[in-house]
C-alpha cells in the first residue's frame, strides 16, 4: 500500500454533501489516505461543491486560484498535489473545470465517487473528467463506514437513503445535477444504521433531496415507504433519534404522519419548504401544491405530535412575484409560526425554467422584501427560543464546548445548549434544565437526576446493537 498519504476534504451546500464526504474518506481508507483539516499538508485535496446558490461555481474557481498555489509550492518542494473537484458543480460543468482551472486532475460527479480509487490511478496520466451517471448502484460499491472514523464524527451521523428528484421545481437544479429519484434498498441502510450504532451514534438524518418520496425494494418483496424504514430504524437499540430532511409537501403520506405520532424516537421537528404561501407563485414555480394543502398538512402534524416545530425554505423574489403575493407568503409564516427558516433571494441558475421567465423582479424589491421576511422569521425564532427557557429537554451530548467543562448537545429541536457536565456524558441523552438563552443557542445545567458520571457509563455500555437485529427487520 505504500507511505500513508493524506486527503483533505472540503464541503460546500448541503448535508448530503457531509455524507458524500464521510464516505469519500470511507473509500480512501483502504486507499491508504488518512483525513487531514488543512488542505497544506494533503497529497489529495478534493473540493466537494454545491450548485444551488448564485455564484457557487464561482466561488470553487476563486477556492482553485488558492489551491493551485499550495499545488505549485508542493511540487517546488518534489510533491505532488493531486486536485479533485467533486458533487454538483462538477456534475454540472465538467470539462469546463479543466478549461478554467488546470491545476485540476480529477472532475467527479456527485453519482461517480465509488470510482474514485480507480479514477484517481487514471488522473496520474493527465485530467480526468466522470460525470456519466453510472450503471452501478454506488450505494452498493461503498465500503461501509470505518469504526474508527464513525466514532471520530461522533454520536450523530448523516445517513443518504435516496438521491435525485423528479419534482422539477421551476428553480431548481437538483433534477439535473443529481438525477432522478433513486431509493437505496432497506437492507442496505440497516446494515449501515448498524455500523454507525457499533461505532456510538445515537442519533440518524436520514437524507434525500426528496427524501420522503422514498420507496426501496423490502426484504418482504414490497416497496418500503419512508415510515417503513424509519419504524425497522427505531427498533436498533442504540439508535434514540432519528430525523429526516428534506421533505416535498406533495410526499406526506399518511403512514409518514402516523410514524410522527407512533416513533417516540423520531424527534418532534421537521424541515418541510414551502417556497412561498402565493397560490400563483406555487403554480408558476411547479410546485404541485397549494397554500391551503400546505396549511393542512401541518395541522394534521399536529394533530399527530401536538409539541411539533417546523422549518421551512422561502424563495423571495420569484419571477413575477407581486407585493400582494409577497404578503401571502408573510401570512402562511404568521399562521404556521416557525422554530425557524431559511430563506433566499430569488437568483436565476442557467438551464431552468425560471431563468428564462420575463417578469423578473427588481434587485431594490428581492432586498427590501428579503428584510421584511427576515424580520418575521427572526421574531418567531427568538419567541421559539424563549419557549424553552425554564424547561427540561432531553439533550444530547456532541462534543467539547469553547469552555472548559462545557459540553455542547442538541435539544429534539435541534436548538444547540451548552451545558456544564463530564467529557463522559459524550454520547449520551440526559436531562438539561434551559436557564439561559442568547440570540441563537441556550445555555442548561444538568437536572438532579443525572448529576452522577455512573449513568454515563451505564448508557453508553448498552448502546451495542445485536446483528440479529437485520433479521428482525425482515431483512
Amino acid at each position: 500500500m505504500g507511505a500513508m498519504r493524506k486527503v483533505h476534504i472540503k464541503s460546500y451546500g448541503c448535508q448530503m454533501n457531509v455524507y458524500d464526504s464521510n464516505r469519500m474518506a470511507d473509500t480512501l481508507a483502504p486507499e491508504g489516505y488518512a483525513e487531514t483539516a488543512s488542505p497544506e499538508d494533503a497529497d489529495l485535496v478534493i473540493l466537494n461543491t454545491c450548485h444551488i446558490r448564485e455564484k457557487a461555481a464561482e466561488k470553487v474557481y476563486s477556492e482553485l486560484g488558492r489551491i493551485r498555489q499550495l499545488k505549485d509550492a508542493a511540487a517546488g518542494e518534489g510533491r505532488r498535489v493531486t486536485v479533485a473537484v467533486a458533487g454538483c458543480v462538477a456534475q454540472a460543468e465538467g470539462e469546463e473545470i479543466i478549461r478554467r482551472a488546470p491545476a485540476v486532475d480529477l472532475v467527479v460527479g456527485s453519482q461517480s465517487y465509488h470510482r474514485l480509487p480507480d479514477l484517481l490511478a487514471r488522473a496520474h496520466n493527465g485530467p480526468v473528467v466522470e460525470t456519466e451517471f453510472p450503471v452501478e448502484d454506488k450505494f452498493e460499491t461503498l465500503p461501509l463506514p470505518g469504526r474508527e472514523a464513525a466514532r471520530k464524527r461522533g454520536p450523530t451521523a448523516f445517513l443518504t437513503i435516496q438521491e435525485g428528484c423528479d419534482k422539477f421545481c421551476a428553480f431548481c437544479v437538483v433534477p439535473y445535477t443529481r438525477g432522478a429519484e433513486v431509493s437505496r434498498a432497506p437492507a442496505e441502510i440497516l446494515r449501515e444504521a448498524e455500523r454507525l450504532a457499533e461505532a456510538g451514534v445515537r442519533e440518524l438524518t436520514l437524507l434525500g433531496q426528496n427524501v420522503n418520496a422514498y420507496h426501496g425494494p423490502g426484504p418482504d418483496g414490497r416497496d418500503w415507504s419512508l415510515a417503513d424504514l424509519l419504524r425497522a430504524l427505531a427498533a436498533i437499540p442504540a439508535i434514540a433519534r432519528l430525523r429526516y430532511s428534506t421533505s416535498h409537501p406533495r410526499d406526506m403520506a399518511d403512514d409518514l404522519i402516523a410514524a410522527h405520532r407512533d416513533l417516540p424516537e423520531l424527534m418532534p421537528q421537521l424541515h418541510l419548504p414551502v417556497q412561498s404561501g402565493s397560490d400563483r407563485i406555487l403554480a408558476a414555480m411547479n410546485r404541485k401544491h397549494t397554500a391551503a394543502h400546505y396549511l393542512k398538512l401541518i395541522d394534521r402534524l399536529r394533530a399527530a405530535r401536538p409539541d411539533m416545530a417546523f422549518t421551512s425554505d422561502f424563495i423571495v423574489g420569484f419571477p413575477g412575484e407581486t407585493e400582494q403575493d409577497f404578503r401571502d407568503t408573510l401570512q402562511l409564516i404568521e399562521d404556521v409560526g416557525y422554530s425557524t427558516a431559511f430563506f433566499f433571494k430569488y437568483s436565476s441558475r442557467p438551464g431552468t425554467p425560471a431563468a428564462g421567465l420575463e417578469d423578473q423582479v427588481p434587485e431594490e424589491v428581492r432586498s427590501e422584501r428579503l428584510a421584511r421576511l427576515k424580520a418575521v422569521i427572526d421574531r418567531q425564532q427568538a419567541a421559539f427560543l424563549r419557549g424553552a427557557q425554564g424547561q427540561v429537554h432531553d439533550v444530547l451530548m456532541e462534543k467539547p464546548g469553547r469552555h472548559a467543562g462545557q459540553l455542547i448537545g442538541r435539544t429534539p429541536y435541534l436548538q444547540a445548549v451548552n451545558v456544564q457536565a463530564p467529557a463522559a456524558a459524550i454520547g449520551t441523552i440526559v436531562p438539561v434544565l434551559i436557564d439561559g438563552i442568547s440570540a441563537n443557542s441556550l445555555f442548561g445545567s444538568l437536572t438532579e437526576d443525572c448529576v452522577t458520571p455512573r449513568s454515563f457509563v451505564d448508557e453508553t455500555s448498552a448502546g451495542t446493537t445485536p446483528a440479529a437485529m437485520l433479521a428482525d427487520a425482515g431483512a
